[in-house]
């Protein structure tokens, strides 16, 4: 272990880009699906690791969702959550933003309450078991129509005082953000913050219409941004944080090499990058692997790696008391 990798090690951060169905281990997988008496097409774990060889996200969105379809009760997505928040635990994270796909769930008639409760009580354990605090972000599935997408607003109305925001994900290309403007601000009057995936693999214009149309406070990605200079200027200027994963982007083919991956350039031009993991089963890495991995690849020094742990905590949506606590916690380690 190299000294940087043993700075990342103990660093403390912030996750503001995990979808949490996309942290199921394959030995999960098995472990739901003998739980729940579900057959699944692979005869063991490493014939599960062996389907994970994408060339795009709708490649892994289609194993993705078959993946989900183990988990049928609260109790699945309780040890769910709680195995993937000791994992972020042991990687020094001490906040967590996590992303559900309601729709993917009640699409085959789970009811909103399994996933919504299952979820909560696992994000209550982690903390009162580890100390690491959470927030729940609803997704809608860019793929299904806006109004499926309200029908989800609907049903989210009991435990709205427990989810933070809403977001948009799944396949992104020939589904803009536009498309989800009306359910958008209907989310923004109910208080609701909003996040979307832009600029994965949707062109610079799919950012700006996240930013102009759906209003959001945070970018999901965003890589694609680095197209367009005007862009790049706007987001440093208004201090957007782009929730940035490189393992995903790399097992996706958004970037051939980590060597070539645009964060350096994103901090060059003042944008306000944060790493997460995305889907970590299924990319190959957890936060740190991530951090570790980047940092490897294209030489991020520890003022920098010390500076994307900041905007991960800046860039939530802790209030401002909280997040000068955990800024003072980083600061004091670093300084250490």
């Amino acid at each position: 272990m190299t000294d940087l990798d043993a700075f990342i090690a103990g660093l403390p951060k912030a996750e503001l880009h995990l979808h949490i169905e996309g942290s199921l281990e394959p030995e999960q997988m098995f472990a739901f699906a003998r739980r729940n008496r579900v057959a699944i097409p692979f005869e063991n774990v490493e014939a599960v690791r062996a389907a994970y060889d994408f060339s795009n996200l709708q490649d892994f969105l289609d194993i993705y969702y078959a993946g989900a379809d183990v988990l049928r009760t609260e109790e699945d997505f309780h040890d769910l959550a709680l195995a993937y928040f000791r994992r972020a635990h042991a990687d020094t994270v001490r906040h967590a933003e996590i992303f559900f796909d309601p729709q993917t769930h009640t699409d085959r008639g789970l009811p909103f309450a399994v996933a919504a409760d299952g979820l909560l009580a696992g994000m209550a354990a982690a903390e009162a078991e580890l100390g690491v605090t959470s927030k729940l972000i609803l997704c809608f599935l860019r793929h299904l129509d806006e109004d499926a997408a309200f029908a989800t607003l609907k049903a989210a109305e009991p435990w709205l005082d427990r989810i933070v925001g809403v977001g948009l994900d799944s396949s992104e290309v020939g589904h803009p953000p536009s498309k989800f403007r009306r359910v958008f601000d209907r989310a923004g009057e109910m208080g609701l913050r909003r996040v979307a995936h832009a600029g994965e693999e949707g062109p610079p214009a799919y950012v700006q219409e996240a930013l102009d149309l759906l209003r959001i406070d945070r970018l999901d990605h965003g890589n694609r941004s680095m197209e367009d200079p005007a862009l790049v200027a706007r987001l440093a200027a208004e201090g957007m944080t782009l929730t940035v994963c490189p393992l995903s982007n790399l097992k996706l083919c958004v970037v051939n090499d980590l060597g070539a991956h645009p964060v350096p350039e994103m901090l060059r031009q003042g944008l306000h990058v944060t790493l997460n993991s995305d889907d970590p089963a299924y990319f190959g890495g957890y936060v740190n692997d991530n951090y570790r991995a980047l940092a490897a690849a294209v030489g991020l020094t520890r003022d920098q790696v010390t500076l994307i742990a900041r905007n991960s905590f800046e860039g939530s949506f802790l209030d401002d008391a909280d997040k000068a606590a955990r800024i003072a916690e980083l600061a004091a380690w670093a300084a250490a």
